[in-house]
Formats: C-alpha cells, structure tokens, sequence
C-alpha cells in the first residue's frame, strides 16, 4: 500500500505547481512526507518550493484598527466554515467588537496565532459575556463554527499602520519606530500594504537577521546539492550558493524587498528616505485559509 493517498498528491500539486507524476515519485520517494517531498522536487529542479502556503479548511475575515494618534494598533482573523456567513453583517459586527476589545487590552502585545490558552478569549465581551462565550452563542445561532483563529496588538514608541484587502482575505499590521505622528503611519501603512501583496514573496521576517536558522539551513542544503550537481569547481560551487542565498534572502526579508508600488526602490529606502534612526519593529501578515 502506497504511503500516501491522492489528497496528499493533489496538496503538493497545490504547494509545489508540479506535475502529478512528479508528485507521487516525489512522496514515493519520501514515504510520504510531505515536507521532504517538497525538497526533493526542488533537489530535482521540478519546483521552487511552496509557491502557495497550505490551505486551512476555514472561511472569514480579517479587521485591522489603528489609533488616532497612530501609537497603537490591533488585527483579527475570525474564521466561518463558509464565505456566506462570513459576509454576514453579525459576523462582522462581532469581528469588529473582538477588535475593539483587542485595541483596548493595554496588557496584551505581540503576535498570538492560537486562541489555545489565549488571553483575548476571557477578555470581557459587552457587560457579562467573555468573547469566548459570545462565540459559542454565536456559533449556537448561525450553525457554523465561529473561531477566533490569530490576532495581534502593536503598542511601542513609534507608528503603527495596517493594510486590509477590500475582500477582508487578507491584511497586515507594521510597527515602525524612530517616528511618529502622520508620517510615521503613512509610512507604516505603505509597508503594511507592500507585505500584504506578498510581491515578490510573502515575507518571514523583517531583516536577514530574523530568517529562522532552520529555513535558512534547509535553502542553504538545497541550493548547496543543486550547485554540486553542476559538476563545476568547489570555488565556483561556492559562489553559486552565495549567489542564491543572497537572492533568497531579498526575497523573504522585508526590507530587502523591492517595493511593490516601485520596484526601483526597496523596502530599505522608503525607511531610509523616511529619516535617521527609522527601523521597521515588526509586523503580522495574516490571510484567511493560510497556516
């Protein structure tokens, strides 16, 4: 019996944009593992790698608000089983309550993306109910599971802006410091906006600093395979590696990412051309159906 089923063929499809046959050679090669399989199509030259995250089985919205004065800032995903619910006008008032309550929780900082143990679920909701009870209420009068699925609150000494797509699919929450006041939120929001496009990738962290070491170990194995496969000398194997780090890293690293409104600029100018001592803090890109 195969080590793995047509659901496991088609997410890979889905993850990799290869063909079938390579597909199922690359889980047969792997046992199955869907992790591996993506790294031996990439060995093979047949992908790049995931090219589309995984798809969660989930619907819903995303809600972001931001402060008058632009210090502090909050972004939501509540998910539905379905779209039409989601664009049910409870479900947005409730979302838009779950993000006032958020905004207001001076306690909570940082980036959640499970509501297991969460803070925000006990937060108080309206004069008696925890939102976590007024989901289960809501969930009891819709019939579709109603679940707060990630959020985020920025609050520091610099700017906050966020960016949501018009459909509520998804958005991005920046925190900015050395700057303040309308220019530091302008600023904010055109990189909330450049992230949430996901041009040319969606990125995992701010600088090269940030990449987590396991990514950067897998791409660095990767390309390092690929090179030796040229046949070519050690010295220009060498090259040839450094070549495609550097390239991965302006890709998944904010500020080395060319900015989507102007590709002649990267990311890294529009804070330098913003003023000394202007840094990008953070951020948090959500997008509905996305791991």
């Amino acid at each position: 019996m195969a080590a793995y089923t047509a659901k496991d063929v088609s997410e890979l499809r889905q993850l990799t944009q290869a063909g079938m046959m390579d597909c199922k050679k690359a889980l047969e090669e792997t046992g199955g593992d869907m992790k591996q399989a993506v790294d031996w199509l990439r060995k093979k030259g047949i992908s790049r790698g995931e090219t589309r995250a995984g798809r969660a089985a989930s619907e819903g919205k995303i809600l972001a608000i931001i402060s008058q004065d632009g210090t502090t800032g909050a972004i939501v995903e509540l998910n539905s089983e379905t779209d039409f619910v989601a664009r049910n006008e409870a479900f947005g008032q409730t979302l838009a309550q779950i993000a006032g309550t958020l905004h207001g929780a001076s306690h909570i900082d940082g980036i959640t993306t499970s509501t297991e143990g969460s803070a925000l679920v006990a937060e108080k909701h309206g004069d008696t109910d925890t939102i976590a009870e007024a989901l289960k209420m809501m969930t009891g009068t819709i019939g579709e599971n109603i679940v707060l699925r990630r959020y985020a609150r920025f609050a520091g000494t610099g700017s906050v802006g966020s960016y949501v797509h018009h459909n509520g699919k998804v958005g991005t929450l920046v925190e900015v410091d050395g700057i303040t006041g309308e220019t530091g939120q302008t600023l904010a929001r055109a990189i909330a906006e450049h992230i949430t496009a996901g041009v040319p990738t969606v990125p995992v962290a701010v600088n090269r600093d940030e990449v987590p070491a396991a990514l950067v170990e897998r791409e660095r194995r990767i390309f390092s395979e690929q090179a030796a496969a040229s046949g070519k000398p050690d010295n220009i194997v060498q090259k040839m590696v450094e070549g495609r780090m550097d390239k991965f890293y302006k890709e998944v690293t904010v500020l080395d990412q060319p900015w989507v409104r102007d590709d002649s600029k990267s990311i890294r100018d529009l804070v330098k051309a913003a003023g000394s001592g202007v840094t990008v803090r953070r951020f948090a890109r959500f997008q509905i159906g996305q791991e």
